[in-house]
């Protein structure tokens, strides 16, 4: 019953290889608040949000959808794995049903021979002949027939148990492929919902407003970077990159200009980690595939240590990456609605430095 299941399940695998292959509001600036403003009567309207309450709404809504993209190429990373894993399995499947058809072909060969004898083998026919010599003969082919034929069925045994293996792997593998295709179109919807409601505050600017709200986040960006200056971070770094470290920086500078697109990987758009992984696969040196992924796995380096090629991780969740190229600087695709483009090193929450090529 077990191999008949093994085999059964074996099918059902090969078949699923197939498959595989296969009205609106505008936004201001805050009037100082009067007297009658203090206390709203009944009725009355909520106060309009300032420019700068959009901007922070809507860096935390691409910030959420920055993470949740983390969490989506991540798990489209594990599914590709598991399904390149099933793929190896499935043809290992239908080479061993094939080998096993042989086998058995070759035993029913054996048995067939034995009933045309008379149930002996033909070498024992010899061991009845009254010449010694015959007799000798009819033992030895005897025990070389006996050996075949265990080999024939020892061999068979062996290749059912790989069998058994092989469609056991095989369905842990599929279990696991479901689970991370469940958890993409988790992030999928979440990464979807959160831009969307950042492009529906934007939508509902004004364009000379939204040409302020470019000019703000300039602002809070120039104003993090200053601050990182002003603390020393940059004393006495001066390094130059490894080889490597400069055909990444080469890769990554020759890609500004390009647009961000979630789960992006190039040639023509990118997504952070997207961005970086790219850099460094083409220096020879690949690197894992999200942000969070490179914190986890590179050998983190200290920030005075920094030399050009080395990935800055941004925020407590390392949601974010851009890669250091010198002078206070880095290279990174921001988010959706902008374009890979240079920025200070310090103009987002550092969580720490990775070096690829360590």
């Amino acid at each position: 019953m077990n191999r008949r299941h093994c085999a059964s399940a074996a099918i059902t695998l090969v078949c699923a290889l197939s498959v595989l292959i296969t009205p609106v509001q505008a936004f201001a600036e805050p009037a100082p608040p009067s007297a009658s403003d203090a206390r709203p009567g009944p009725g009355s309207k909520a106060p309009k949000k300032s420019l700068e309450e959009v901007r922070k709404e809507i860096d935390a809504l691409y910030r959420k959808a920055g993470a949740a993209t983390d969490a989506y190429n991540l798990a489209e990373e594990k599914a590709e794995k598991q399904s390149g894993e099933i793929v190896k399995l499935a043809r290992a499947i239908v080479v061993g049903q094939s080998k096993i058809a042989e086998l058995k072909s070759q035993a029913g060969a054996q048995a067939r021979e034995q009933y045309r004898s008379g149930g002996l083998p033909p070498g024992a026919q010899f061991m009845l002949s009254d010449d010694p010599q015959l007799f000798l003969d009819g033992v030895s082919r005897v025990r070389e027939g006996q050996q075949a034929a265990q080999g024939v069925l020892g061999e068979l045994t062996r290749t059912q148990q790989d069998l058994e293996t092989y469609t056991e792997d095989a369905s842990a593998n599929w279990k696991k492929l479901e689970a991370n295709r469940v958890k993409q179109a988790k992030a999928k919807k979440k990464i979807n919902a959160q831009i969307a409601a950042a492009k529906k505050l934007e939508s509902q600017l004004k364009k000379e407003e939204l040409a302020r709200l470019l000019k703000l986040e300039q602002e809070a960006e120039y104003k993090q970077q200053t601050a990182w200056l002003s603390s020393g971070a940059l004393k006495d770094i001066n390094r130059e990159a490894s080889a490597s470290g400069k055909e990444a920086v080469a890769f990554a500078t020759a890609q500004i200009g390009k647009p961000y697109v979630w789960g992006a990987e190039g040639p023509k758009s990118y997504d952070c980690s997207g961005l970086t992984s790219q850099a460094w696969a083409a220096a020879g040196r690949p690197i894992p595939r999200t942000s969070q992924e490179q914190w986890r796995l590179l050998p983190h380096i200290a920030i005075k240590d920094m030399r050009p090629g080395d990935l800055i991780i941004y925020h407590g969740d390392a949601s974010h990456v851009g890669m250091y190229v010198g002078d206070g600087a880095i290279v990174h695709a921001p988010r959706p609605g902008r374009n890979v483009t240079l920025a200070g090193a310090g103009s987002m929450q550092i969580l720490g430095v990775v070096r690829p090529d360590k």
